[in-house]
């Protein structure tokens, strides 16, 4: 101004001061302080002008489908996320990348049939995940096993098949449902959808005495490897040493015979 010029230690220092402002509420949201409300919008997407101060991030009650890499823009301070009442099918592996502060998810009452436990690696801070109200069959022990701070799991509301399947979330639920830090509400809504002669009965009235088929028929993919290994080099071990036996019997017997000659050969002359 006035023809002089801003030295540019000065400036460096009025930029720290006077960061530049938030990108605006998007169209489709109605922002508060810290808060950003965009649930029943209509929306196929998450909106990625949000501000970056944003703590509370509400989209329920929209079409979202697929959530896929980075499906969020940087919210280093979202605490809340909730994603109830949509269309989700797939939820990709980076999807929740950027999301690291989360404490608390909801994924209830939408389409998800599978998760995996890559999914929820980004959310070292998450202390609350609803599941509720899903397509989920079964679940991985390494979704809830993803989660260092998890205090409060809600699976209620699924189509659980209680087959051989299910062994590995009951055993994860028998373990940490004695934890004085960990609670898992609604334990009588977990409840078997299949098969038909198990419906509505409660999964955490099994025993250990009814997967005892289970433990002892099931094998870990270490098994089949081991078992590929070993199969073919002790298929070809065999040959070598039927190859090997054999051959020691007919030089056995070559011996023999030119023993028998030698002692006897009037009659190797005749035969």
């Amino acid at each position: 101004v006035g023809g002089r010029r801003v030295p540019g230690p000065a400036l460096a220092l009025l930029l720290l001061l006077c960061p530049p402002p938030s990108p605006a509420c998007p169209a489709a949201c109605r922002c508060a302080p810290g808060e950003a409300d965009c649930s029943e919008r209509g929306l196929r997407e998450v909106p990625w002008s949000l501000p970056t101060n944003t703590s509370a991030l509400w989209l329920g009650y929209n079409f979202i489908t697929v959530l896929g890499p980075r499906s969020f823009p940087a919210l280093p301070g979202l605490r809340l996320l909730s994603l109830a009442h949509n269309r989700l099918e797939l939820i990709h592996g980076r999807a929740l990348l950027g999301l690291g502060a989360l404490q608390e998810l909801d994924l209830s009452h939408n389409l998800l049939t599978v998760l995996t436990p890559e999914t929820f690696l980004p959310l070292t801070s998450l202390a609350t995940l609803n599941l509720g109200s899903n397509r989920l069959g079964e679940l991985e022990p390494g979704v809830p096993g993803a989660l260092p701070q998890l205090r409060a799991l809600l699976l209620q509301d699924n189509p659980w098949v209680c087959s051989c399947g299910i062994l590995p979330l009951w055993r994860w639920l028998s373990h940490n449902r004695e934890k004085q830090c960990f609670s898992l509400p609604e334990k009588r809504s977990l409840q078997c959808r299949a098969p038909e002669q198990l419906n509505k009965y409660p999964i955490m009235a099994f025993g250990d005495e009814s997967f005892r088929q289970c433990q002892e028929t099931s094998l870990s993919s270490q098994h089949y490897i081991t078992f590929f290994i070993i199969g073919p080099f002790s298929f070809i071990a065999s040959i070598f040493f039927c190859t090997f036996m054999g051959s020691l019997i007919v030089f056995y017997h070559s011996l023999r015979r030119e023993s028998h000659c030698w002692r006897r050969p009037r009659v190797c002359r005749v035969h």
